[in-house]
């Protein structure tokens, strides 16, 4: 009996070869169900929420996130493959086929006396022998804009249908370049904002060279359009603040009421004073506009006091916006206007209000070198701007990876095909049963071109049998085409994948499958066990 059933009775237990079963058994169910949505010809799913929300994607990220996995392997199987998303932005679903395919392959294996210890070492070989040929099939890549977009299109393309897919790789990598700068800074993709409008023209998504902010001016006097417009970014407040003290004021007459709202409001008079000076200052002369943008309130009196000077403001802006601004437009965000002065203000080609229903949006555009843009998504569904926001979430990702890598690999199963034959070459330098984990890891890297032609509805067999002569009888790259099912050269193609994400799909699939494969009893002994 199990040291466990003598402390807790209730525990539920099951060894080796039932435990075995049931992480197989998830691990498969997942890749099943996973397989279907694998590249450009790959299906989409449709998700209901409780509530009735409906979500259609065919990103293994988001259905990973929004299933409700209740079985403990694929659970762990599903957390894995999203953190990867997470960081490196593609790789989910491949991440799924290979573990799902990896104990697929070992359950045939194990029954017959293979010990798991001696599978898990031929696995771990054959993944390093595999990441050695990962690094012989770089490809390096310039950091300009034509070398950057076969690398987002080719991510994009298995999220999205062409047409929209090509529209959106060329905004995805212009506004990685644009935040990218001279290349000396970080490259932050927070500098790059999502914005969602809802509206009933149609499906558009554009860049903006600048910002859009999801409000408005709030006086109706308040100039709408400003060209050339210098933009003050501060965390000031232009509002009266409610005292910390509980007092109480009594007046004879009603000019005693006016001077002390008067000299209540003086605190903000002055700080008002200070920007309509420098306004008239910087604008003297010119048909520049001005911009007042705080993080802090405006009250009724001020923004009078603005809109009489022509001058736009707004408030409560949200405070990621802050940064966002400054890199824009340039300038500096300010906590005081003791030191005002011409220095301190952005740029702006041209700021206007846009109005959409009841939400007004403010568009912060032509700014002159700008690290910091937005990416404007119009819809006229809630899912469809979902899908698009999750797709572009990939392609910036994939672009910043091909920068930060500075080169890229083939795709289309190109590295899958190399790697297969090159471990069959050298699993002879293995000894013993280990041998078996070695061609076992080889068998288990072609379920990604045996579920592309799958997806694309060509015969396996038969493609897989094309492929794999076409890869003996060359040291050139051979990948799937899609539309005709023959070998091909995926990267003269422009079908490129991110090297980062190949050697972490390689890396995270062969652990967590070895972690699997090791594990001869699983143990439901928690405290809900002991209730009853």
């Amino acid at each position: 009996m199990a040291a466990v059933s003598l402390l807790n009775p209730k525990a539920e237990i099951a060894r080796a070869a039932e435990a075995l079963a049931i992480n197989t058994a998830g691990a498969m169910g997942l890749q099943k169900l996973m397989a279907s949505n694998l590249g450009p010809k790959g299906t989409t799913k449709m998700l209901v929420s409780p509530a009735g929300d409906i979500k259609i994607t065919k990103d293994g990220n988001v259905l990973l996130h929004e299933m409700n996995i209740r079985h403990p392997t694929a659970n762990m199987i599903a957390r894995a493959s999203t953190a990867q998303d997470d960081s490196l932005g593609d790789g989910t679903t491949s991440t799924v086929l290979l573990i799902g395919e990896l104990l697929k392959q070992a359950e045939l294996l194990i029954p017959e006396g293979l010990h798991p210890r001696l599978l898990v070492e031929g696995i771990m070989w054959a993944k390093k022998r595999a990441l050695e040929v990962l690094e012989s099939l770089k490809i390096p890549t310039a950091i300009e804009r034509e070398a950057l977009i076969p690398v987002a299109r080719t991510s994009l393309r298995t999220k999205l249908e062409p047409g929209l897919a090509d529209m959106i790789t060329d905004i995805c990598v212009d506004a990685v370049l644009a935040i990218r700068g001279d290349g000396r800074d970080l490259l932050d993709l927070n500098m790059i904002e999502i914005m969602e409008m809802l509206q009933h023209t149609g499906l558009e998504t554009q860049l903006v060279q600048g910002l859009v902010l999801d409000h408005g001016g709030r006086h109706v006097n308040m100039p709408k359009i400003l060209q050339d417009a210098f933009i003050l970014t501060c965390n000031v407040s232009l509002e009266m603040q409610k005292t910390s003290v509980n007092s109480g004021f009594y007046y004879k007459t009603a000019e005693e009421v006016y001077k002390c709202v008067t000299e209540e409001h003086r605190f903000i008079d002055l700080r008002l004073a200070k920007i309509v000076e420098l306004k008239k200052q910087v604008c003297a002369g010119n048909q520049n506009g001005f911009v007042v943008i705080t993080q802090k309130g405006i009250d009724v009196p001020s923004l009078e006091s603005l809109a009489k000077e022509g001058i736009l403001g707004l408030r409560r802006a949200k405070s990621r916006n802050m940064e966002r601004l400054v890199r824009a437009c340039g300038g500096e965000a300010l906590q005081s206007l003791e030191d005002l002065r011409e220095e301190h203000l952005g740029f702006a080609g041209l700021v206007r209000e846009e109005e959409l229903g009841e939400t007004k949006y403010t568009f912060v555009e032509h700014c002159r070198n700008p690290t910091s843009v937005t990416i404007l998504i119009r819809g006229q569904a809630r899912h469809q701007i979902a899908a698009i926001k999750d797709a572009i979430h990939d392609g910036l990702h994939a672009v910043q990876n091909a920068i930060q890598d500075e080169c890229v690999v083939p795709g289309a199963g190109a590295f899958e095909l190399r790697a297969h034959k090159e471990l069959l070459k050298v699993k002879n330098c293995v000894k013993g049963k280990a041998q078996l984990g070695v061609q076992l890891f080889a068998e288990a890297l072609l379920v990604i071109p045996k579920t592309l032609a799958t997806n694309s509805g060509f015969d396996v067999p038969d493609t897989m049998v094309k492929l794999t002569d076409a890869q003996r009888e060359t040291e050139e790259f051979v990948g799937l085409d899609l539309a005709t099912g023959e070998p091909m050269d995926p990267s003269s193609a422009g079908i490129l994948d991110n090297f980062c994400v190949r050697r972490h799909i390689l890396d995270s699939s062969s652990i967590i499958a070895g972690q699997l494969l090791l594990t001869d009893e699983i143990m439901q002994a928690g405290m809900t066990s002991l209730k009853g």
